[in-house]
């Protein structure tokens, strides 16, 4: 099994065209994602995010931050953690709280995933995105099954 694991962040007039915007600048605006629970093969590689054929169904766990306050920092986080035989995917998302705690909840989610499930961590990929938003913003992270 391949991954990517992509974000973009962007605004827009509208909540939806804001968040269209951000799946542009991720790569994956022109597919239809169909969000999916959080479990990756151990043997799962993660690559750089392809062309993907416009029109495409596209499985993905996808985060999303959105916000029309002026000056709110909004945060999408992806963790990826695996093991031999299995792995575990958190999506995280908040609006005006630091960043790098953000991540850290999201990393200590994972890990307790892996672990109730008694699996140790060989590898651990985290992709998050903040935005500061002007008038209405998204922020999106997302792991793409290829």
């Amino acid at each position: 099994m391949k991954v990517s694991i992509t974000s973009g962040r962007a605004e827009g007039p509208t909540k939806l065209n804001s968040f269209d915007n951000a799946l542009l600048d991720a790569g994956i605006g022109d597919v239809n994602l169909i969000k999916v629970s959080s479990i990756v093969s151990g043997k799962t590689k993660i690559v750089e995010l392809p062309k993907l054929e416009g029109g495409a169904m596209v499985n993905c766990v996808l985060s999303h931050a959105f916000s029309d306050q002026r000056g709110d920092i909004i945060t999408a986080v992806i963790v990826v953690a695996r093991a031999d035989s299995l792995g575990c995917v958190v999506e995280h998302s908040a609006v005006n709280r630091d960043p790098q705690e953000v991540k850290i909840e999201a990393e200590a989610m994972v890990k307790y995933m892996m672990a109730i499930r008694g699996l140790k961590i060989k590898e651990l990929n985290t992709e998050m995105v903040s935005h500061k938003v002007i008038s209405m913003g998204s922020a999106v992270a997302a792991l793409i099954y290829l």
